[in-house]
């Protein structure tokens, strides 16, 4: 009798750990699809963006067509451009981002309202919307989200969205134009999406080595294809990857040395992602730069203390790397960048 009842039970608590176990795995299952339907959703976001085949390794090209609404994207041109975003009209996005060169002013800090001198170097537009975050510090998670920054800070555009919506209702063609692209019309969301649509409408595809990526092998120079081997053996590629070669986030300056304390003068702006978190732990750490058209986007770094291409790869071998680079290798990396250059936002609008 009592091998009988033990023979139940050990059946039964096989049974109850079999019950047990299909539990656990459709848990599992549910929250994999929590998680699934909560990424599909945030993939909405930027469904604008193409998904390039991870078969190119850690690195991509550059998208050649990016699928956006041609009359947001045609009404977000005019606001980058429309000196009216700052209180005394005489900023616009374009006055700090250039898109006949680089994305940017080629200034060490860039100049707003009055003479305002901004405290931290202005990042290149151009596959901005490839970044994870905006801003060097990534306090904006979306394209969107930055706008407010520029508008309202006081040694920028120096403005506010009351002001800036009072001025573009006067304009009798903004009003036609945002209420076709818009139901509503103008308003700070409509505005900010705007912009955000065009500035993702800049990219800059078929650089020489995206040419070399999809499979032309001539595309690369000899320096050039050295200097990519070496920007991998380097380990330069842990930081600098993806379509946009950074970008995907964030890394502390001065990993192998102390950068700030060697470079003296500290700013606010050098805390970096600790502004915005107030977590000592992430002082100093900064959004990885794209390195796209990065020859067209001097001077370098957060704090544009660098003006040239040589110096910055020098800097960032003895500061993140802990390592003297000889300076053939140095001028092989640079070919390398230089071969990032695409094409130009100017040849590609109308």
């Amino acid at each position: 009798m009592r091998h009988k009842v033990r023979n139940w039970i050990e059946r039964n608590t096989r049974l109850a750990w079999l019950g047990l176990a299909i539990l656990v795995l459709m848990f599992v299952a549910l929250l994999w699809n929590e998680w699934q339907s909560e990424k599909r959703a945030s993939m909405k976001e930027v469904e604008w963006m193409p998904l390039v085949p991870l078969d190119f390794g850690l690195t991509q090209p550059i998208p050649r067509d990016i699928i956006l609404d041609k009359g947001k994207v045609a009404l977000g041109k005019s606001l980058f451009h429309d000196a009216r975003l700052s209180s005394d009209d005489s900023v616009s996005c374009a006055s700090c981002h250039d898109l006949s060169g680089g994305g940017v002013d080629n200034r060490a800090r860039s100049l707003g309202v009055n003479g305002g001198v901004g405290g931290i170097n202005a990042p290149t537009v151009l596959n901005s919307g490839f970044n994870f975050v905006q801003f060097w510090d990534g306090r904006a998670p979306t394209l969107e989200a930055q706008v407010d920054g520029p508008v309202n800070h006081p040694l920028e555009m120096a403005s506010n969205w009351g002001q800036v919506l009072g001025k573009l209702m006067q304009d009798e063609d903004y009003r036609v134009r945002f209420l076709s692209a818009y139901p509503d019309g103008i308003t700070s969301s409509n505005v900010k999406d705007a912009l955000a649509t065009f500035e993702r409408s800049l990219v800059t595809p078929d650089s020489p080595f995206d040419r070399y990526l999809r499979g032309d092998k001539t595309a690369l120079d000899a320096p050039a294809l050295r200097g990519w081997q070496l920007f991998q053996s380097y380990g330069c590629v842990s930081c600098h990857q993806g379509s946009n070669l950074g970008g995907n986030f964030y890394e502390r300056m001065g990993l192998m040395g102390d950068y700030f304390g060697d470079r003296g003068n500290h700013t606010e702006a050098d805390n970096g992602r600790y502004n915005v978190t107030h977590d000592e732990a992430d002082r100093h750490y900064f959004r990885v730069p794209s390195l796209r058209n990065v020859a067209l986007t001097y001077p370098y770094f957060h704090d544009g203390s660098i003006d040239n291409l040589n110096d910055a790869v020098r800097t960032m071998a003895k500061y993140q790397l802990g390592r003297a680079m000889p300076d053939d290798d140095v001028e092989a990396i640079v070919a390398f960048l230089v071969s990032l250059t695409g094409r130009s936002v100017a040849e590609q609008q109308p």
